[in-house]
């Protein structure tokens, strides 16, 4: 940069400075501007002011306005309760409910002020399905309801006590009371639940004081209402459904249901000792301590999440005079054999619950079984703290060893059958098929003469069924078996998929389980050997693929059975082919074929002397045949 454009820059910086100096306002000046902004500042600080007095008198009418508005809402609902519910009116006042925890060493309730209903059951020694940690809720709030419908002194309006607040009247370890109390302080409702230790029931007492002139005069029984949702609490929905089911037990003992498999609602006016709403492994069961009267059941099939929802309308004694409590219990918890039964053991005669319905044992022969045999062997096993499968095992062994007799001589008529095979073949070589007739006569006097019945080998097995047919009935409801682990299942009570596909096969499902796979596949060989022990016509090949179709229809009929049911068949059929195989090595065919021989000479005889003497005895019947026409003949000529 050159000495001129040095000197160019200096002279406009000069300007500049000289040109700001002369235009600096004086003193005089900047007083007359500051007092001015000053002015100008208390305007805006007097107009806020007034702008802050005009919004708290805005404000203060616009509360006014509101308090008089909400105090004439809240007279206006006060008055709609009044018309509503009545002396009850403050118990209809809107208000949070308390959630008040009444619990024993097995069995945690939740009671709550609306209503004063049991909210939620958890049964503490249960886990809800793929829970490990937190315990099975039998049902919680959204999902049962129970209520008590009152009509009043007027017969003009009905209370429902789902719809009024009770209070926490008294409480301790065991009891808590819940009252429902009117406007007058001298007139109420309680409700006492009363859980014991280790114990599944609950005692509940319904007891009123000085209800006569609140309720109608001639109130001698208050309506119940009790609804509640199933939620499927097991991986085997088809099997929840198949055991969910509403049960109730009439006074005279007899037992009733509704339908399991469709919706179904019943009217009901005998009187009821107790209403169950039941599950695969766990019931909810309300008892009268006297009856329930005039009572409408209804069963509906539900979908996602829930199995059924149950829904009873009824009736039970109350006395509006207060002297006597109304009575009811409660039973929450599973379907354990044992456990229901035990409720029975204090009492006689009509006394008797029989809750023990509630677990499905089979018709009465099966369940007489069941009940004698199979399950006071399985707690017998199941004491010694075995792994399930073991438990199961034992079981199979001892029941086999029960049934080996006669599973001896259906093979020992088996064995007939198959040494005798040879003639067999050769009368089915002399009379062809068109003459069939022939054939199974000459077939049947083989047998005769020999000694062998086919239905032998029919009846022992008539004799194992009720026992197969009782461990049928009894593990798919063994609830000792929930969440129990063997091998590679990891819960016998339900089935063990190796495969699942995502989607719907007719009859086979979205599964395949190895243990019915397994035993599908024993079942075959089974039917194989058998088959070879067998002597079969040959024309009757037919029969020979039906024997064979039996284990592969097994395979999709129990393809949703409980992994414990398909195990226990497995187990039984590899027992029942290493006993056939001991019979086979121990069996000598050819001493039994002479035996046959020696058997068919001594019937021979027999048969020729009976035939000896049928020969006579037709000899006879036609000589006295003879005599009648000879008479008759004689006597058509006398009355000619």
């Amino acid at each position: 940069m050159d000495k001129k454009t040095w000197i160019g820059f200096l002279l406009i910086a000069v300007i500049v400075i000289g040109f700001s100096w002369l235009q600096k306002p004086s003193k005089e000046q900047l007083e007359q501007q500051q007092r001015y902004n000053d002015s100008i500042a208390l305007v805006q600080q007097q107009e806020a002011a007034k702008q802050q007095q005009l919004d708290s008198i805005a404000a203060v009418t616009q509360q006014a306005a509101q308090a008089r508005d909400t105090a004439a809402v809240a007279e206006s609902e006060d008055a709609m309760r009044k018309a509503k519910y009545g002396v009850f009116s403050t118990a209809a006042t809107p208000a949070l409910p308390q959630d008040i925890v009444l619990e024993n060493e097995v069995l945690k309730l939740h009671l709550s002020t609306k209503g004063g209903r049991i909210a939620q059951a958890e049964l503490k020694e249960y886990k809800a399905y793929g829970d490990s940690v937190n315990p099975l809720s039998l049902f919680d709030a959204d999902e049962s309801e129970m209520r008590l419908l009152l009509r009043s002194a007027d017969n003009s309006r009905i209370f429902m006590t789902d719809e009024l607040h009770f209070a926490l009247q008294e409480r301790n370890d065991s009891m808590v009371v819940l009252r429902l109390k009117t406007d007058s302080t001298t007139e109420w409702l309680d409700l006492r639940y009363t859980l014991h230790p280790n114990d599944y029931m609950v005692d509940i007492a319904i007891e009123g004081h000085g209800l006569e002139r609140v309720l109608a005069p001639n109130t001698t029984t208050v309506e119940l209402v009790w609804n509640q949702l199933v939620p499927q609490h097991e991986r085997g929905r088809k099997f929840e459904e198949r055991y969910a089911q509403l049960q109730y037990m009439l006074s005279d003992g007899d037992m009733e249901k509704l339908s399991e498999s469709k919706d179904d609602d019943k009217e009901e006016n005998a009187r009821i000792k107790w209403i169950g709403y039941k599950d695969q492994f766990f019931s909810s069961v309300l008892i009268a301590d006297s009856t329930f009267e005039t009572s409408r059941l209804q069963s509906t099939m539900q979908k996602g999440k829930y199995v059924k929802a149950y829904t009873t309308n009824t009736h039970i004694p109350f006395d509006i005079q207060s002297a006597k409590a109304a009575g009811l219990r409660m039973y929450l918890g599973p379907n354990h054999y044992n456990t229901l039964k035990a409720y029975d053991a204090d009492l006689d005669g009509d006394q008797k619950l029989h809750l023990k319905e509630l677990v499905p044992l089979g018709w009465k022969i099966v369940s007489w079984i069941n009940m004698i045999l199979v399950i006071p062997m399985f707690d017998l096993f199941n004491s010694w703290q075995l792994n399930i499968g073991l438990v199961i095992l034992l079981m199979t062994l001892v029941i086999k060893l029960i049934i080996l007799p006669f599973v001896f001589a259906s093979y020992r008529s088996s064995a007939k059958m198959r040494v005798l095979k040879p003639q067999i073949d050769a009368i089915n070589e002399k009379y062809p098929a068109e003459k069939m007739q022939e054939r199974q006569q000459a077939t049947m006097q083989l047998y005769q003469r020999a000694g062998v019945s086919p239905m032998s080998g029919c009846l022992p097995m008539l004799f194992q069924f009720p026992v197969l047919m009782a461990m049928f009935w009894f593990l798919p409801t063994a609830i000792e078996l929930r969440g129990k682990s063997f091998l590679w299942a990891d819960d016998l009570s339900t089935y063990d998929a190796i495969i699942t596909w995502g989607f719907n096969i007719p009859l086979l499902g979205d599964h395949l389980s190895l243990f019915c796979l397994l035993m599908t596949a024993v079942n075959i060989i089974y039917t194989y050997m058998n088959m070879q022990q067998q002597s079969m016509d040959p024309n009757m090949k037919f029969m020979k693929y039906m024997m064979y179709a039996m284990p592969i229809m097994f395979l999709f009929i129990f393809n949703d059975y409980n992994a414990g049911l398909s195990y226990y068949y497995f187990v039984s059929l590899l027992i029942t082919i290493l006993q056939t195989m001991i019979f086979r090595w121990t069996t000598d065919d050819q001493k039994l074929l002479a035996e046959l021989e020696k058997n068919a000479k001594k019937n021979e005889k027999k048969m020729q002397k009976r035939s000896g003497l049928m020969a006579r005895l037709e000899e006879m019947q036609r000589q006295q045949q003879k005599m009648a026409r000879e008479n008759a003949k004689a006597q058509q000529k006398r009355m000619r």
